[in-house]
């Protein structure tokens, strides 16, 4: 599910990236190169043009040279033209059937960029969307999107199962080169959400840098997957109603995370510690998410085994532990706890 990386530029419809050259140039180049070398024999022909031999006249014009220089340079000839000197044969051995090669080689390169390639690529790319099921769409790899991917891999999601849209060529080899899906592209625009498979996406990570077109993108997203979980990152506080208007089901404003971090800090040392331990995947404990279990209901939430649990979720209605809601546990919930982090794998066990 991997995509190669290369010289991108935005490419609506396919999980690729294409040269950054124009199509018009490269075609330009490659038809200029053709023809300097043709020019080449053909000078070199007409300076040498005393060992070829004309059967049908005995006479070597320009005409001659020209139309030799061409079917040699395309082909291996017709005969009616023929070298006859050692220098002359010695010539077409060693330079003419190069070029003639090289000049194949570019015609073949020429139609596989302008033709087969696009083939090669709708063909890879439904090979990828058909795998892609309860995936993870990030769109947007700076910071915030870069750092939430690498969160995902070492918490143990399958970089395989991780598809990133961007616009920036060189964030989207960032996020190839950890193994994800890449899609270069415009997130506002619902083909390029369809083209990865959204409706079928886990859920849906929005961090564009752009408060406002991320917020575009979420309704976009919405308006595509209705019951997708969407997590935005908004940095002005005003938008955060907006985001949550447009449907996205978490917003994340890093600014007040901070600040949250740096007010804890000021009641003790070790309270912004603790909270970074909790988020990161690095830290001793961390918190999970689980529906209530059929031999739990009816129990407190402080009798859970396995873990510390902290909150219940009843609908959309948090329930701390301290209220008397959790000391009954209902089919439906929804428990946070502080459970232990596995610990790594060691690079001493057999694999």
């Amino acid at each position: 599910m991997r995509i190669a990386p290369s010289s991108a530029s935005p490419t609506a419809g396919f999980l690729r990236r294409r040269s950054s050259m124009p199509v018009w140039l490269d075609l330009a180049w490659r038809v200029g190169l053709v023809l300097g070398l043709i020019g080449l024999v053909l000078l070199l022909h007409w300076v040498g043009r005393d060992g070829l031999r004309d059967n049908l006249d005995n006479h070597i014009s320009f005409i001659d040279v020209l139309y030799f220089t061409t079917v040699t340079v395309t082909t291996v000839g017709y005969g009616d033209i023929v070298p006859v000197s050692p220098e002359a044969r010695l010539f077409e051995a060693l330079l003419v059937t190069p070029i003639r090669l090289f000049v194949w080689l570019i015609f073949l390169g020429t139609a596989y960029n302008l033709f087969f390639r696009n083939i090669v690529y709708r063909w890879r790319m439904a090979r990828i969307q058909a795998d892609l099921h309860n995936h993870i769409v990030v769109t947007g790899f700076g910071t915030s999107g870069n750092e939430a991917v690498l969160e995902l891999i070492a918490r143990g999601t399958d970089p395989r199962e991780i598809v990133v849209i961007d616009p920036s060529e060189k964030a989207l080899g960032d996020a190839e080169a950890l193994g994800c899906n890449v899609l270069c592209g415009d997130s506002t625009r619902d083909r390029t959400l369809k083209d990865v498979a959204i409706h079928r996406a886990r859920t849906l990570i929005v961090s564009a840098g752009r408060d406002d077109t991320s917020i575009l993108i979420t309704l976009t997203a919405r308006h595509l997957a209705p019951r997708l979980p969407i997590s935005i990152v908004v940095r002005n506080e005003d938008n955060e109603l907006p985001a949550r208007q447009a449907g996205a089901t978490t917003v994340i404003n890093p600014v007040s995370f901070a600040g949250l971090l740096l007010a804890g800090s000021t009641s003790g040392r070790h309270l912004a510690d603790y909270m970074a331990d909790l988020a990161a995947s690095s830290g001793q404990v961390r918190l999970n998410q689980r529906p209530v279990m059929p031999q739990e209901i009816g129990g407190p939430l402080s009798g859970i085994t396995t873990g510390l649990g902290v909150r219940i979720y009843r609908g959309e209605r948090p329930i701390g532990f301290w209220e008397a809601e959790s000391r009954s546990l209902q089919t439906g919930d929804v428990i946070i706890e502080i459970v232990e982090q596995a610990p790594p794998p060691s690079t001493n066990d057999p694999i």
